[in-house]
Parts: C-alpha cells; structure tokens; sequence
C-alpha cells in the first residue's frame, strides 16, 4: 500500500531568492556592452576591489573575496575572476538596486527587495543575469515564498495558471518579471540581446532555453524545530499553491519523495540546515537563529553561488552545443561544421572541468549539480557530436578530394598522349578561329582540353576565393 504524505505547515523568518537569467549576445559588441554597462552605474567586478565585499548582498551582509580566491582550484578562479575587461573568462558587471516591490496574484501578496543584479558576459556569447531579492516581511509562510519563486522565475507567462501577477513599485506596475528585469532593472542589456525572429521573447536566441524560466536559489531561515521531508521536497519542486489557493504538493507518495530527497538533498549540516538541489532551484533551509548564519549565508552569496553559476553555464553551453548540432544543414554548412569542431574543442579545453573546488563540501555541491542538471548526459552528446561531425567531414573531404583527384587524372592522362603539348599551330600568334570547323578529331580533344581546363581552373580560383571571404564573414558574423 503506498504511503501517503501531509503537508507540513513551516513560517519563514527570512529569505534570501536569487535568480539566473541566461541570454545570448554578439561577441563582436562586448566591447560596447561593457561600455554601456558602465554608463549606467554598474561596476566590474574584482577580488582585489575589497569595497565591493558588502555591496550587494543585504544589509550587514559581507561576503569574503579571500574566500572565493580559495575556494576554487586554480584553473578555475582565473576565469571566474578576470582581475582585467580585457582577459577572457566571466566577466561580472554589478550594480546595488536596493528598491521595494509588492508582487500579488489572486489573494497572495509577498513584500520584497531587490538588493542588486549581476550582468556576467561568459564565454561564447552566452550571458548571465542574476537578480538578488529578499523578502520585506518579518515572517511569511513556506507556501507563499514558494509560490512566489514559482511565479517570479516564469519571465513571460504562457499558462493560464501562471498568468495573472503583477508587480508593483510605487507609481509603477508590471505585469510580467521580463518588463521588470529589462525594461527597468537592467534597460541598458536589452538592445544586445540576440533574439531570434522564430522565436518568440528575449529568450528566443536560446532556443534550448528551458521553458523560458529561471534558474532560481534561495538560503531560507525558518523558527520551527525541524525540518520534514514534504518540506524538503516542496523547495526542490517549488511547490505554493494550486488553481484553487491551497498548499499545493507535486507527489503524495511518500516512498517516492523519500527517493527524491536522497537522490538530491546535502545534509552535512542536518537537522538544522539542509540544501535541495534540482534542474529548477537550489535551496537551503536552517532552523538556526538569523544571527548564527552570518557565516552561511555569506557563502550563499559567493561560494555557492558562483559553484551554481559555474554549474549552471554549462548546462547552457552544452544545450547549444547539441541544439546547433542539430541545425547544421550538411551539404550547406560544411563551414560552420569546422567552425562547430573548433568551438566544441575550444570549450571542452578551456572551460569545463569536472572538479572545480577543492574543498570537500565544494566536491559535494559539484556532485550533485552535475546529476541535477545532467551535465554527464550532455557532455556524452557533446563528445558524440564531435565524432559525427569529424566523421562527416572526413568523407565530405574524401569525396571532395577524390573528384579532384579524378579531374587531374583525367587532364594528366590526355596531356600525357599528347607529350605534354596541346598547342595546335593555329592558336600562335593571331588565332584563326574560322579554321576551327576544319579541325582533327584529335585537334578537337585538344581544344576541348585547353578551354575546359582554362574554364575549371577559373573556377577553382573564384570559389576558393570566394569561399574563403565568405567564410570570414560568416566567422565575424556568428562571433566565432
């Protein structure tokens, strides 16, 4: 008999939403990116800028760049903290909002801040924005804070139960998180955003974008005594409310969330602290006292979070490595297969590192975003997409040089009967094109052989020219 499971009722005493919104953009316009982003307040981010510890985090919230410059292995820091604009990596861009706003949909109203975004211009024209709430209100259910991530996460609403909130600030109103996130907080990022016209929204250039929402991750303190597993599970699903208004859970089979949760919680820290990671959030509960978790949450908003980034752009990468595989028209884009190779390569050798931290609890986290978000999975397509396309290109070459081959043989065979001489006496000096009629059989092979060769290696010449300015321009335009 299946075991059924009741939904514990839990009140949240405070909590920190952070939520990832990736984009793609023209490499060739970072530089002016970078320019206007500057233009308009937002500030590179730097480990040696020590002022920027407790900017943007919350009021008495400082996070240690010492930490972070440990945390990572070696490898991996120096392309999460480029210390120039100019060295390739991650290249944050930071600006404290600091500003009040009232989210509501039907009878569930939730007071929150947002702190501050991130813009992080990442490797192969694929960015990230972040967006730091925290909610306004000394105590809130889990229910509604859940319901509230659920639905702030959904950029542009397509269902009919995610329709419906708005979001206020003073004299403004916006109905969906996409007129708030780019139309206000971050109006500088929009014009660079790729969109594609097949697609529909700001997300259209990331056709692999998985249902146009956000990555969200959230550090929840709580003043209950414990922590139960239909909590646990409710936070890793983002479970609120259902159509009618009431605590809403995903699954009632208790077996079932127990394998869930085991599959997906770290509890190093248990009972009072516990993290739940999914492919839709990363979240950490504790039942300690607020002013014991200075130190937690600081690592919230650094370590952990740069490990979820990290984590998270290669999800993302990945997905567009699988998605334009897929794309490549073969008899057209024999180029942009080469240019495929070389970017796979490039971001296999550069970038993705199965261990990235090099302490044990960052080994942990690694562990077991690498199973949520199928990272294993992905790469195996990767790597066999990198052999199909070697495969292919190696018979498209082989085939290529083989009626070249055929060619030359073809004109070194007649010219060799001919003693390498197919000149007719006619065609010195002035030609006499009316004794062209009078020609041998064998005088006509010899005209036909000079002119289709004339013909074919003027030919040659203009495609592989040709080809190759095109190839430049396709280079340029699609930012490789």
């Amino acid at each position: 008999m299946v075991k059924q499971i009741k939904i514990q009722p839990l009140d949240i005493t405070k909590a920190y939403m952070t939520y990832l919104f990736p984009f793609s953009f023209h490499e060739r316009e970072r530089t002016k990116l970078m320019e206007q982003l500057e233009k308009h307040q937002f500030t590179f981010f730097s480990l040696e800028k020590e002022k920027l510890q407790d900017l943007y985090y919350g009021e008495d919230i400082k996070i240690r760049h010492e930490e972070l410059d440990q945390f990572f292995l070696p490898f991996i820091e120096d392309k999460l903290f480029p210390y120039s604009t100019k060295k390739r990596g991650f290249l944050r861009y930071s600006k404290g909002i600091k500003e009040s706003f009232l989210w509501e949909l039907n009878d569930n109203e939730i007071d929150f801040l947002v702190n501050s975004v991130d813009i992080t211009l990442c490797p192969f024209g694929i960015g990230l924005l972040t967006i730091r709430t925290e909610m306004n209100k000394e105590k809130e259910t889990l229910t509604n804070v859940l319901d509230f991530m659920s639905h702030f996460r959904v950029l542009e609403p397509k269902l009919e139960e995610e329709k419906g909130g708005q979001i206020h600030q003073s004299d403004r109103t916006f109905t969906t998180t996409n007129e708030l996130v780019l139309d206000y907080l971050c109006s500088p990022l929009k014009p660079y955003i790729v969109r594609n016209k097949k697609l529909e929204g700001n997300y259209g250039s990331l056709a692999f974008f998985e249902d146009e929402r956000m990555l969200s991750s959230a550090f929840l303190i709580s003043d209950s005594q414990t922590i139960t597993n239909d909590q646990l599970y409710r936070m890793g699903k983002l479970d609120g409310k259902d159509l009618n208004g009431d605590d809403f859970i995903s699954s009632t089979n208790l077996d079932y969330i127990e394998r869930y949760i085991q599959k997906r919680v770290h509890d190093r820290w248990a009972p009072n602290t516990y993290t739940i990671t999914s492919e839709h959030t990363q979240t950490t509960i504790s039942i300690k006292k607020t002013h014991q978790l200075n130190k937690e949450v600081s690592q919230f908003m650094s370590i952990h979070y740069y490990n979820l980034m990290l984590h998270y752009y290669y999800k993302i990468i990945l997905l567009k490595l699988s998605f334009e595989h897929s794309e490549v028209s073969w008899r057209k884009d024999k180029e942009y297969v080469e240019e495929l190779i070389e970017l796979i390569s490039k971001f296999y050798s550069r970038y993705y590192f199965e261990e990235v931290s090099v302490r044990a609890e960052g080994k942990e986290f690694t562990h077991i975003l690498r199973e949520s978000f199928n990272l294993d999975h992905l790469f195996e397509e990767v790597k066999r997409t990198v052999d199909d396309l070697y495969r292919s290109q190696d018979n498209q070459t082989n085939k290529r040089h083989n009626m070249l081959l055929f060619m030359l043989t073809v004109y070194t065979v007649i010219s060799g009967i001919y003693g390498m001489n197919l000149v007719i006496e006619d065609w010195k000096g002035m030609t006499d094109w009316s004794k062209v009629t009078g020609y041998s059989f064998f005088e006509w092979i010899s005209l036909i052989t000079a002119l289709t060769g004339i013909v074919l290696s003027g030919i040659l010449l203009a495609t592989t020219g040709g080809k190759g300015v095109l190839n430049k321009y396709r280079k340029w335009k699609r930012d490789r």
